[in-house]
């Protein structure tokens, strides 16, 4: 039972909640966004969990063969493909750098950089990273767009093969076959440390987040209540999004977990485990650093775990130690997910 909740707990708390959660919770009216969050997790997060893990407790069976007990039919709906690797490649490709002596992505004296690179230093001086007047880019968006991601012109020129994060992407999948390889024996067992070790992560880069300079202005800005909000659709669509993703329902894990518990084993109690939502503070502090609003240091998406996050660890000293912190802490939540 207790791997069966680590195991969730490990789907749950995926990469979503470190760079999708804290942006919603800011756009959408600060503390405010977690009154329709709590609403839709009531109403249909932990519903669908508890009846996706019932199915698969009832059953004993996988998310496909499942539905050849309910409804034969049904079988196509859970037949898909998910591409999840590509996000943990990059994780290692930003780990392997976080070795170096000085941060890559924290110059513009690198072979990927362009005459517009501004570094870090010039960003200390109070200018924006990210000028759409004088078009410069941060070395920190030239690393993510240049180095790692080598982004073309256009759709017509397709680039070449990065063996570099080939390599990459293949040691993920080589560790998530041998985290799986003998079933949910060795799946179990593994749990224990991918899904406690992010926990301890989260811990130590909050703490060194609230000893950052300007880390209070930015919990306040993240958190202050905008209760008017309420009142815009799009808060409510956002927060129903969000529920629906974190807790992973309709993607076949949950019934696949649900499958391995005891018939008669007590499943509410097992889906009553919720996880907490991450807060970091970094934000505040690289806004106190550069001058500007937190909004405009602030992303969703990779940006933020990849361009926002890797800028506001080059500015911290042993910057070194706190990149790897970081990248292992979101490699392991992408291999529990």
């Amino acid at each position: 039972k207790r791997e069966y909740i680590l195991a969730s707990a490990g789907n749950i708390v995926g990469l979503g909640n470190v760079w999708r959660f804290p942006f919603l919770c800011f756009k959408n009216g600060g503390g405010v966004f977690l009154l329709p969050y709590c609403f839709f997790t009531l109403l249909c997060g932990l519903p669908l969990f508890l009846l996706e893990t019932v199915v698969g407790q009832y059953t004993q069976e996988g998310a496909v063969t499942c539905w050849t007990k309910i409804c034969p039919l049904a079988q196509v709906i859970q037949i898909y493909f998910r591409v999840y690797s590509i996000v943990l490649a990059w994780a290692v490709f930003y780990l392997i750098y976080s070795f170096s002596g000085t941060l890559p992505w924290a110059s513009c004296s690198n072979p990927w950089n362009t005459d517009r690179c501004v570094d870090l230093s010039t960003a200390g001086s109070r200018q924006l990273i990210i000028n759409s007047t004088n078009a410069t880019k941060s070395s920190v968006s030239e690393f993510w767009e240049r180095r790692v991601l080598s982004v073309s012109g256009g759709i017509e020129e397709l680039g070449s093969v990065k063996w570099e994060m080939l390599l990459c992407l293949l040691a993920c999948w080589v560790a998530c076959y041998f985290c799986i390889w003998k079933g949910v024996r060795s799946t179990g067992k593994v749990v224990y440390f991918t899904a406690v070790f992010p926990y301890v992560m989260l811990v130590i880069l909050l703490i060194r987040g609230l000893t950052l300079p300007g880390a209070l202005q930015g919990v306040v800005y993240y958190l202050y209540p905008d209760v008017s909000r309420l009142a815009d659709l799009q808060v409510w669509m956002d927060a129903c999004s969000q529920v629906l993703f974190s807790y992973g329902v309709s993607a076949g894990t949950l019934i696949t977990f649900g499958s391995f518990n005891k018939l008669k084993n007590n499943c509410c109690s097992s889906t009553s485990f919720v996880a907490g939502f991450v807060v970091f503070s970094t934000l505040g502090f690289m806004a106190e650093a550069q001058g500007v609003p937190i909004d405009m240091v602030a992303e969703s998406g990779p940006g933020l775990a990849f361009i926002a996050f890797p800028q506001a660890i080059a500015m911290m000293p042993l910057p070194q130690l706190w990149a790897v912190c970081f990248f292992v802490m979101l490699l392991l939540l992408g291999i529990d997910t």
